[in-house]
């Protein structure tokens, strides 16, 4: 359950998560978690995010539609030499640019170790006037077009190449984020939530149920860009839940400078 803010100042973002893989659940996604965190501490919202399949049609069509929506647009996966790699021509599709062997990218791809084959140097092809985004890891990059950030699958790769682009970015007020956990069941806080929630309408709070040891309770998250407020809705939250009759509730203080969901 969660009683959302409304935040028009702050620009905003989708996450297209991208492979067969995700989806028939053999790979487990971290790319998301991270994404969401360090938009968080700049200040873009991240507003929505989808797991896509390796499927052309799918791809261009969610990406014209998101690209428009959204300020900002970050793909992960598909960017490598296998044929079912295809989000670069997918993307060249969707903005109706040629798919190009980019010089810059083949001379990346050149101060590698590796035989430059064929299904190597499809990493090297990109959209038609696309910039290149740097990877600290290896040397195939990944690209920008318009809004639109593409980034490697592989977490620890994606993160370098995030990293390289995020001054690049227009950024908002830091969210902030507080959470609590409480040993009561939704059932018994929706109420006094809602009510609070709505005594802090720049304030969005969350409630995320868990079974601990057999005891049920729910982790409840305080997100906003005004930390003053979000201090005052926390502790009004700390205090109707032990009203309540919680007597663990426990914050942690440490997460002001990111997002915790």
């Amino acid at each position: 359950m969660k009683h959302e803010r409304q935040d028009t100042a702050s620009p905003t973002a989708c996450v297209l998560l991208i492979g067969n893989e995700l989806l028939s659940g053999k790979t487990q996604d971290s790319n998301l978690q991270y994404l969401g965190s360090k938009l968080a501490e700049l200040g873009v919202r991240l507003a929505e995010a989808r797991v896509l399949p390796d499927d052309k049609d799918v791809i261009v069509a969610t990406l014209n539609d998101c690209r428009k929506q959204f300020d900002y647009v970050f793909t992960t996966g598909g960017i490598g030499p296998t044929h079912d790699d295809i989000t670069s021509q997918c993307i060249a599709a969707a903005f109706g640019r040629e798919l190009i062997l980019d010089e810059e990218a083949v001379a990346r791809l050149r101060r590698g170790s590796f035989d430059l084959n064929e299904a190597r140097l499809k990493m090297a092809r990109v959209p038609d006037g696309a910039t290149l985004i740097d990877n600290p890891l290896s040397n195939a990059p990944g690209f920008r077009v318009e809004n639109v950030f593409v980034l490697a699958g592989i977490p620890s790769v994606a993160r370098a190449m995030f990293e390289t682009i995020a001054a690049e970015l227009a950024v908002g007020t830091p969210i902030h984020s507080r959470n609590v956990d409480v040993f009561l069941r939704e059932g018994d806080i929706a109420e006094p939530l809602e009510r609070i929630a709505a005594q802090y309408p720049e304030i969005e709070i969350g409630s995320y149920p868990f079974s601990r040891a057999g005891r049920f309770g729910a982790n409840l998250v305080v997100r906003g860009t005004d930390v003053r407020q979000l201090e005052q809705a926390l502790a009004q939250i700390v205090t109707t839940m032990t009203e309540l009759g919680d007597e663990s509730s426990v914050g942690t203080p440490s997460n002001l400078n990111q997002s915790s969901d």
